[in-house]
């Protein structure tokens, strides 16, 4: 058994792709657009799966663009995706240069918890031992739910 691929629904394609790709930092590996069911398929790897890239890479996140609007709801019962990252403060001051909201700060120096725009839970957890606390995390407060 080989785990592949986490689908989850964007209300548009152009948003989502900026926050996982150019935020985020995934990779875009494959995409298929189907005519006959209206949707469009994006496969996202992160840069430390791409030796596994092409036609079959994995694990990625498939995002799923249907072409007739919907709207999507609750995505926080979906769960969360997980990302381990070299230096969790790092990533989270990148992440807020770029506009990105961190709901769970790393107090610890060890998790946090981000939100893509179609409300899905992202867990960013640090590689390795936890880092000590530092501020502005230490103090920051938890800012929406996560």
């Amino acid at each position: 058994m080989k785990y592949l691929h986490t689908m989850v629904r964007a209300r548009d394609l152009e948003e989502t792709l900026e926050f996982y790709c150019d935020k985020l930092g995934l990779i875009e590996v494959k995409r298929h657009d189907s005519e006959a069911g209206r949707f469009t398929l994006v496969f996202l790897a992160a840069p430390g799966d791409m030796a596994t890239a092409g036609k079959d890479a994995s694990p990625c996140v498939e995002i799923t663009w249907n072409w007739d609007p919907e709207e999507y709801t609750g995505g926080r019962n979906f769960g969360h995706l997980a990302y381990r990252v070299d230096n969790i403060y790092d990533t989270c001051q990148r992440l807020m240069d770029k506009g990105v909201t961190i709901n769970r700060p790393p107090r610890d120096g060890h998790m946090a918890f981000i939100r893509s725009p179609d409300g899905i839970s992202i867990e960013l957890l640090q590689a390795g031992e936890s880092l000590p606390p530092a501020e502005p995390w230490a103090s920051m407060e938890n800012t929406g739910s996560w």
